[in-house]
């Protein structure tokens, strides 16, 4: 059996690279990739700053620490705070602003 996933056990994943203001750095740790890449779950944190924000698949998340907001392109907007969970459909688009580290669990399919 696999053992526990630490908090600490994260992988450097570099700067968002559609960063608008700032430089939001993201590191996490995948739990687990379906067969072919079809789905995927896993621990996701990031540092303020803020981007513009494509999803590229369908995304369910629970934010565990920190504060955000999404605004859509249509102008909707959703604050995140700890223990919001939230639905991005694939191909949502908008701008993501970090205001306090966020740390999240996903899963995309």
């Amino acid at each position: 059996m696999k053992k526990p996933l630490e908090i600490t056990d994260v992988v450097d994943w570099g700067i968002i690279p559609t960063m608008i203001e700032g430089q939001s750095h993201v590191s996490g740790q995948v739990l687990h990739k379906g067969p072919n890449g079809q789905s995927e779950c896993g621990l996701w944190i990031c540092t303020p700053g803020k981007w513009d924000c494509h999803v590229t698949s369908d995304e369910f998340c629970h934010f565990l620490e920190g504060r955000c907001t999404y605004v859509h392109e249509s102008g909707d907007v959703i604050e995140i705070t700890p223990d919001t969970a939230a639905f991005f459909p694939k191909d949502w688009k908008g701008v993501c602003t970090v205001h306090e580290t966020i740390k999240k669990v996903y899963m995309i399919r």
